[in-house]
């Protein structure tokens, strides 16, 4: 049968799967006898209730019932646990845009338009708040997102771009490219500090490898192929985890080597859907700080506890606040329970001790492994997920990977996916945003503009550029006598320039510098060598202050 007449198909449709869903309901009540139930709110108070008659809405208005979102109007089936869920909580905020819904419109108290849709769907887009101050909150925040988005700061300071030659693979700029190296150094020398050894690893692989490690069969719409004149199927990699297994069989393995902590910054391909590329946020051609240890089941905790300690310092550095998510065993899983209880029990002990605050998430480990993820809020309270340290079963097992033990027998390692930085792409995005394109001295692109001021200073200003050009900085000299001082001044403040030297007659004469800081300051003229020490510490300590 075809739709009614004056019914699209897609109504139609629709019609259909709610009277599908509708009967499974009815069917589900009828299932459940009416009879009393206890329900348990989380302040301790337990209400008596009636099966298949009471509902989430005779208690409150957003509920979880024993951890699952539940429709306020679908009557409860049995005694269970009742969790309120305001406006102020995540999930009770993100209720308006995900199922469950509301009742109807009448809930809504305040709420803004964002979009409506052709009037035969008659759909409507908006955001709804408990009242007139959460709206223009949001509206701030919006207007803040806007003026910070890192697309907008990428153009205007001449960062990086992309071009349609390259759908979502990012062109960086020498300036963007400084802020990328810059990351990657960072990270290279908490390696050195760390005991990690870095690798190199091939881009292209025979599809052998993938189906060896699983992702042919549950990634390959992700992968990018290239078929050779054998006809034989290569995949760009979209991760390192399987090279790195592959480099761990190359020879037999002792206990002593353990644990091996291998990093790789080769890049990464993964073949997104075109409409879900968006800035640095979603690429298709990305690095990651990403890297893979190898241990024991008794060297576990330590290890963890180490990862915790090397996202926490690099953290610091940017002023993040973070706290972690212990997610645990999903169903269905691989391995062993005794495995999976083992893995979880360590890595709760090594956030125990790690002293941070931190949540269980149950049951959104991944199939193959228990994981820890590390959400960080920004400048503007906004929250990412980077880093992440997950442990898994399942990828030893498909390589047969094995060391020697202290017993003279063969044992299977425990392997470890860390990323603290996560995409070098994305955490360039967020920072980007977090500081609004100010970028802290350690980081910037545009660190120092020297400005000579009369006719007879550009040489000297010339020397200064040299100076602080051969320790490092990224310094730059405006010269042009056809623009105005006041002008010049503007110009390198727009261009956030950390610092900008004014370099006359007098600081000729006493090798001096009169600095100024990106904010207007005036920080007085000062001699070089003065100004280059502190400035080169302010630099190497990573600081994230404007004075010195």
């Amino acid at each position: 049968m075809g739709p009614e007449p004056g019914v699209s198909a897609s109504s139609s449709e629709r019609l259909l799967v709610f009277e599908s869903l509708k009967s499974k309901q009815a069917h589900s009540r009828a299932e459940v006898a009416e009879k009393p139930l206890r329900i348990h709110l989380g302040n301790g108070r337990t209400v008596k209730g009636t099966a298949s008659v009471t509902t989430p809405l005779t208690v409150a208005q957003s509920v979880k019932v024993n951890g699952e979102l539940w429709e306020l109007g679908r009557p409860l089936e049995a005694d269970c646990e009742l969790q309120l869920l305001g406006f102020d909580t995540v999930e009770g905020n993100l209720a308006v845009c995900s199922s469950p819904l509301l009742p109807h419109t009448g809930f809504l108290k305040v709420f803004k338009m964002l979009q409506t849709g052709p009037s035969d769907l008659r759909r409507l887009l908006g955001v709804a708040f408990p009242g007139e101050k959460e709206r223009e909150e949001w509206e701030r925040e919006q207007e803040e997102a806007r003026r910070r988005d890192h697309r907008r700061i990428g153009t205007d300071q001449e960062l990086f771009f992309f071009h349609d030659v390259s759908p979502g693979s990012c062109f960086f700029l020498p300036k963007g490219a400084h802020i990328y190296n810059t990351l990657t150094d960072f990270i290279k020398s908490e390696y050195r500090r760390r005991g990690f050894s870095e690798v190199v690893t091939p881009t292209l692989y025979s599809t052998a490898l993938w189906e060896r490690s699983g992702h042919w069969e549950h990634y390959s719409e992700n992968m990018f192929t290239v078929t050779l004149e054998d006809s034989q199927t290569f995949a760009l990699k979209p991760m390192n985890c399987p090279a790195h297994c592959l480099m761990f069989e190359q020879r037999v393995r002792s206990w002593r080597e353990l644990p091996l902590r291998w990093a790789d910054f080769g890049a990464l391909h993964r073949n997104e859907l075109s409409g879900a590329l968006g800035g640095l946020t979603r690429v298709r051609r990305f690095c990651q700080d990403d890297a893979h240890i190898f241990c024991t089941t008794e060297q576990l905790e330590e290890e963890i506890l180490s990862c915790l300690d090397f996202v926490r310092s690099v953290y610091q550095v940017f002023g993040f606040s973070f706290h972690c998510l212990l997610s645990t065993r999903p169903t269905p899983c691989l391995g062993e329970p005794e495995q999976w209880d083992n893995a979880e029990q360590q890595l709760q002990s090594s956030l125990q001790h790690f002293g941070e605050h931190w949540e269980l998430n149950p049951g959104d480990g991944a199939f193959y492994g228990p994981k820890v993820d590390i959400l960080i809020k920004d400048a503007i309270g906004r929250q990412h997920q980077c880093a992440t340290i997950q442990l898994d079963f399942q990828l030893p097992s498909r390589f047969d990977l094995q060391y020697v033990g202290q017993d003279g027998q063969l044992h299977r390692p425990v392997m470890i996916h860390r990323a603290v930085l996560g995409s070098l792409e994305r955490m360039m995005a967020i920072l980007a945003e977090n500081f609004g394109g100010k970028w802290p001295l350690w980081l910037s692109p545009a660190q120092i503009m020297v400005l000579p001021v009369g006719g007879n200073s550009e040489p000297y200003a010339r020397q200064v550029v040299q100076q602080f050009n051969e320790a490092g900085f990224m310094v730059d000299l405006n010269a042009d006598q056809g623009t105005t001082f006041n002008k010049k001044i503007r110009s390198a403040q727009l261009a956030q320039y950390n610092y900008i030297f004014v370099v006359g007659d007098k600081e000729n004469e006493s090798g001096t510098v009169n600095v100024r800081s990106r904010g207007g300051k005036q920080l007085g003229r000062r001699p070089v060598v003065e100004v280059l020490t502190s400035l080169s510490h302010l630099r190497d300590s990573r600081s994230n202050l404007d004075e010195f």
